[in-house]
Order: C-alpha cells, then sequence, then structure tokens
C-alpha cells in the first residue's frame, strides 16, 4: 500500500512553490508520491479568467515531467459540478481501494474546513497534511489537536498564481517562479496576457 498525497488546486498556472512545496513533502513526510489533482472551478472561490482544463493539464504535465513521485489527476473533469471534495476522494478511493491517500492543503483552507461539505466524513477518513501560508490565522480552535490534522514544517510560499497572471499581464519575465518548460509553453501561447 503506497501512501499517495492529493494537492489540489485550480494550478491556473502551476509554479516553482507548487513543486517546491510537493517536494518537501516527499522528502519530509512518509508520502510515497502526491497526486496533482487539477480542479475545474472551485466552489469558494470567484469565477475568474482560468484557463481550460486541456490547457491547465498541458502546464502540470510539463511541469512535473522531471520528478517521477509526481503525478497529474484529472479524476475532477469528470465528476458532476458542482464538485466537492468529498465526491473526488470516494471516487479516488473507489478506483485505488488498496491505497492510503493524504489530504495536503494549504493553512488557509482551515479556516472554511467546517463549511465543507461533509467535512466530518473527511476527517474520519483521512489524514490531511498542512503547510503554512501566508495570512493565515492559524489552526482554528475548533479544529486545534485534530488527530487527523498534521500541521508540517514546510516552508512558507511567498508567491501565488494570481500574482503570476497579473505580472505576465504586465509583460514581467516569470521564467524564474515557472518551471522551465511550463514558461516556455506559457509564452508560447501567450496565456494571462491582455
Amino acid at each position: 500500500m503506497q501512501k499517495i498525497g492529493l494537492f489540489f488546486g485550480t494550478f491556473n498556472p502551476i509554479h516553482n512553490g507548487h513543486l517546491l512545496l510537493a517536494e518537501h513533502f516527499i522528502n519530509n513526510t512518509d508520502l510515497d508520491c502526491i497526486w496533482f489533482v487539477i480542479t475545474p472551478q472551485n466552489p469558494f472561490k470567484q469565477k475568474s479568467k482560468v484557463l481550460s482544463n486541456s490547457e491547465r493539464m498541458k502546464l502540470v504535465s510539463l511541469a512535473l515531467t522531471l520528478n517521477p513521485k509526481l503525478h497529474l489527476s484529472t479524476v475532477e473533469f469528470d465528476l458532476p459540478k458542482p464538485n466537492y471534495t468529498i465526491q473526488t476522494l470516494k471516487k479516488i478511493k473507489a478506483e485505488n481501494p488498496k491505497e492510503c491517500f493524504i489530504l495536503i492543503l494549504g493553512e488557509d483552507n482551515l479556516c472554511s474546513f467546517d463549511k465543507w461539505k461533509d467535512y466530518d466524513k473527511i476527517l474520519s477518513d483521512y489524514e490531511l497534511y498542512i503547510y503554512p501560508r501566508k495570512n493565515s490565522k492559524g489552526i482554528p480552535n475548533n479544529l486545534k489537536g485534530h488527530s487527523k490534522i498534521k500541521k508540517t514544517d514546510a516552508p512558507q510560499i511567498e508567491i501565488s498564481s494570481s500574482e503570476i497572471r497579473k505580472r505576465i499581464k504586465k509583460g514581467e519575465d516569470m521564467s524564474k517562479l515557472v518551471p522551465r518548460l511550463t514558461w516556455n509553453y506559457l509564452k508560447k501561447k501567450r496565456f494571462y496576457k491582455p
């Protein structure tokens, strides 16, 4: 049985911070590999200019090519909308019954975690590995000390996909913040340009 981390995100676009976090979890926890689960549209986020599923899949695929322990998952693309994490977890577990899955979440997600559909079922069936996020208020009191929530010493990432999109729109070079193959594809396709 493998322990697989599920790293959910819109990845619009994926950046080096995502990879740094994933590599930290691979190198410093008991996870055997990490699946980047591309989310079509987060029900808690305002609809913004999100690239198509196929384009984000291409960007993530290019970013993960150099690390065999990082994998792409498009499981959410085929689920009914709106989709919730619990539905994704049920589908993943049904298709991979012998594997152990861990959710990788930013600490800021815990502030609204009790509003997630069937959050108590998620907590009873899955561990959560938490990484720090800028401007996070920490783990809420109602979740502090929960045996399934593991706060990690992962690095705090100061970059965000939204910031990268804004800077690309201004014409800035993001080659230091975005994986090389992904950046080359972004430039070629002129994504996020006005």
